[in-house]
């Protein structure tokens, strides 16, 4: 993969080891973080692994060479398998409490970096692949009825807007509420775009 221009957006403060979590998890937020907020060629096992609190050599041991690791951050389908493990008749209150769950749980979106990887095209351009090949598509396959694509292209926008929401407000009511209340006001638009 080639470099990138350089970032403009302001860098985020990077995770705290006790913020992080230790292993795996907090070498997968840290990326996430990483590779969303700079180029590819900015970003660094070494930093990586200094945001996640854990030694470069654990991050090699993991995921291998940063490229695996790109990879993996830019792979949606165990997010969206997660999400979309419901019949249809209660998918979208699933969907919502699998999402707002997993945000508290693991401290991450699981789709949101679609929308803020500010990488260079190349990299938009898988993101942007991925998410439509592993969610869009996958939740057009499951819908019933007319207007499939379109349903799941709004349906995948309510669950970002949701996350970014959430990300937005981090301390606002929404992160009082449990996911379950949240899933009463929420999951009835995602729920009437699924049944058509």
């Amino acid at each position: 993969m080639t470099g990138g221009q350089a970032n403009a957006a302001a860098s985020v403060a990077p995770v705290a080891p006790a913020e992080a979590g230790s292993g795996r998890d907090a070498i997968l937020l840290a990326a996430r973080r990483a590779f969303t907020q700079r180029p590819y060629a900015e970003v660094t096992i070494r930093k990586i692994a200094a945001d996640a609190g854990v030694s470069p050599s654990l991050v090699v041991k993991h995921f291998g060479r940063k490229e695996e690791l790109f990879n993996t951050v830019a792979d949606f389908g165990p997010a969206a398998a997660e999400l979309f493990d419901a019949p249809l008749d209660s998918l979208g209150r699933h969907m919502v409490v699998t999402l707002v769950t997993h945000r508290r749980t693991l401290k991450s979106d699981p789709l949101l970096r679609v929308v803020f990887s500010l990488g260079n095209q190349d990299e938009r351009s898988l993101l942007r692949d991925r998410f439509h090949e592993q969610v869009t598509a996958a939740l057009t396959a499951r819908l019933p009825g007319h207007d499939r694509a379109l349903r799941a292209e709004l349906l995948a926008g309510h669950l970002l807007g949701l996350g970014a929401t959430l990300s937005l407000h981090r301390e606002g009511a929404g992160a009082l509420a449990t996911p379950e209340r949240i899933a009463d006001l929420y999951a009835p638009a995602l729920q009437k775009l699924i049944t058509g």
